[in-house]
């Protein structure tokens, strides 16, 4: 097993510009927590200067007026710098609190709304505990990030340039040996962050994704796990992602560690030239023992930033490696996006007219349809039929837009969908799935997702159309049941009854039934059978079946043969047709009905 890191941008050249931008959404809130944060750390940078006149105000003697004046007033101004930092750090900090949070759940809800608007194609291919663990992972390595830059790393580079001006006024050569410093030892930081830690941090964070995609998937299967008492096999297949994640986070922190070594040492040697140049200065009687006082607590504080700005780097480097998939995901185009000028649709009648289609499905060289054109009459009941692969499903998510055509338009009551909204269109049009989805979430809730705010009488009514109530009242807390994740509480009957109450419920002009039927005990079939009848009346109803007793009583039956319907007709003049498709289909199925009904 392996997992691809495909070559992108360099990370910080893509993260870093994200957050500014999100940033800008509140200048208010930045402008405070920059001006606090930063204000604070500059009465810091004066405070060297303050104790090295204190101790030069000492070394005079207590009976010196002049000395005590001025150590009083360095005293002061010691007092006053730090009673500054301390109301300019607090305003910062009760700043940063809202703003961080908010720019959290900015970023978190924009990735849900995109992936929520991503095509079928992308969600069909992508892992949702992945994508839940790349959102999450990303929100609270925003924190980190922001805490970083605006707490730590923006503060520290301003004490290490302030210093550098300060104490190179005074003595250039001082100021010069902090300065290459600095350089050394963030340009060092810096390397080993982007080309030595960063790589291995990507690798750690795609295995890190696919634990949590191994995870998702094994649960939300679980009832196929059971069924072949497989428990040990999945145990066994997360052991091996996890197996494979520990090396590569282990490979990773090691990677920490060795730049940390090395920062340390950098320091040593920094610390030994800047004190080693403050005693030369004493000795060549160009500095007081106050200035070599001012020169040892400028550079504490100045090895104190340092040493935090290689950790801030790290934390920086660490934050955007961790940020990376979930900006990636701002990035990804949205595979079907409503067009500039789009307009919500006013569906009617329910006429849908296929108008010489051409589609293709990504990555085939031949089209699925070539200049497919149809027109199904508003109320009208037509049954799609044909062999998997045929067309049939494609056609009705060509109708809901789930794709966009190559070549000719769909139009619904003489309006192309692709200049409508897609949620106008698809908020008209109900389905009924073959295995319907149902969230965990109340019956009611899941009834009412088609109408929120709809009253429990129109709820309940809903459900005695599609023959769900009675069983819904013999469950414990009946409407307020709770149904498990995908449904998984109740039988296969019985969620097909949820899915035609909640398109009762919608009351949408169009109507599509996927194979509503398939896979069920004949009590439920029949019930389904007697709701679907209510429901089509009145409707544009397109039912798509395998079983072709479903499809019987229908207006005209298209049948599909590889993206091209081949026959068209009722029932009763289908199977009439010599050699025909249709005819085939149905004497092979009564034959088999019939074997089934001899062997019973």
């Amino acid at each position: 097993m392996t997992v691809q890191t495909d070559k992108r941008p360099a990370a910080i050249r893509v993260v870093i510009p994200f957050v500014f931008r999100h940033w800008l959404q509140q200048p208010g809130r930045a402008v405070v927590v920059a001006g606090g944060l930063l204000g604070a750390t500059a009465a810091d940078l004066f405070m060297p200067i303050f104790s090295g006149r204190l101790v030069d105000a000492l070394t005079l003697g207590a009976s010196d007026a002049a000395a005590r004046h001025a150590a009083f007033v360095a005293f002061g101004g010691i007092v006053a710098l730090g009673l500054l930092s301390m109301i300019l750090r607090l305003t910062g900090l009760q700043a940063i609190v809202p703003f961080t949070l908010k720019t959290m759940s900015d970023v978190s809800r924009d990735a849900f709304a995109r992936v929520q608007r991503f095509s079928t194609d992308w969600h069909a291919n992508s892992f949702a505990g992945s994508t839940v663990r790349k959102v999450t992972r990303g929100m609270w390595a925003l924190d980190l990030l922001n805490d970083t830059i605006l707490m730590a790393l923006a503060p520290s580079l301003l004490v290490l340039l302030g210093s550098m001006i300060l104490l190179g006024l005074h003595w250039p050569v001082l100021g010069a040996v902090i300065a290459v410093g600095t350089v050394i030892y963030v340009s060092m930081t810096l390397a080993f962050s982007v080309n030595y830690i960063a790589p291995a941090a990507r690798v750690s964070n795609a295995w890190d994704t696919k634990v949590g995609g191994t995870l998702a998937d094994a649960l939300t299967c679980n009832a196929v796990v059971k069924s072949f008492g497989a428990e040990a096999r999945e145990d066994a297949r997360l052991a091996g992602v996890v197996g494979r994640w520990r090396t590569r986070v282990r490979r990773t922190w090691l990677r920490y560690n060795y730049t940390s070594t090395a920062q340390l040492a950098v320091l040593l040697c920094f610390r030994a030239s800047v004190i080693g140049g403050a005693i030369l200065l004493w000795i060549a009687g160009r500095a007081t023992p106050g200035d070599v006082t001012y020169v040892l607590t400028s550079y504490y504080i100045i090895h104190a930033y340092l040493r935090d700005v290689g950790m801030h780097i790290n934390n920086l480097q660490r934050s955007v490696n961790d940020m990376e998939e979930l900006v990636a995901i701002h990035d990804e185009p949205i595979g079907i996006a409503d067009a500039p000028d789009a307009k919500p649709i006013d569906i009617q009648g329910g006429r849908i007219m296929f108008d010489d289609v051409t589609f293709h499905y990504g990555g085939h060289l031949a089209p699925l349809y070539d200049g497919l054109s149809v027109e199904i009459r508003a109320g009208e009941r037509v049954g799609l039929v044909g062999r998997s692969g045929s067309g049939k499903t494609t056609f009705v998510k060509l109708v809901q837009r789930l794709y966009d055509v190559s070549g000719g338009k769909i139009l619904i009551d003489g309006q192309d969908i692709a200049q409508a909204t897609q949620q106008s269109l698809r908020s008209q049009i109900a389905i009924v799935q073959q295995d319907p989805i149902l969230f965990h979430r109340t019956l009611a809730e899941n009834i009412a997702y088609g109408r929120p705010g709809a009253s429990m009488a129109a709820i309940e009514q809903a459900a005695r159309l599609a023959n769900a109530h009675d069983f819904i009242l013999r469950l414990p807390k009946g409407y307020g049941t709770l149904v498990g994740e995908r449904g998984v509480k109740l039988s296969g009957g019985e969620r097909q009854r949820v899915a035609l109450a909640r398109a009762f419920l919608a009351d949408a002009p169009v109507l599509i039934l996927d194979e509503a039927t398939s896979s069920l005990d004949s009590e439920s079939e029949g019930l389904i059978q007697q709701a679907m009848e209510r429901l089509m009346k009145g409707r544009t109803s397109i039912v798509i079946a395998h079983r072709l007793s479903t499809v019987r009583s229908l207006d005209r039956i298209l049948v599909f043969d590889r993206g091209e319907i081949v026959e068209q007709g009722t029932h009763a003049a289908l199977t009439a047709r010599p050699g025909g498709i249709y005819r085939g289909l149905f004497e092979l199925q009564a034959t088999e009905f019939g074997r089934v009904s001899a062997a019973e």
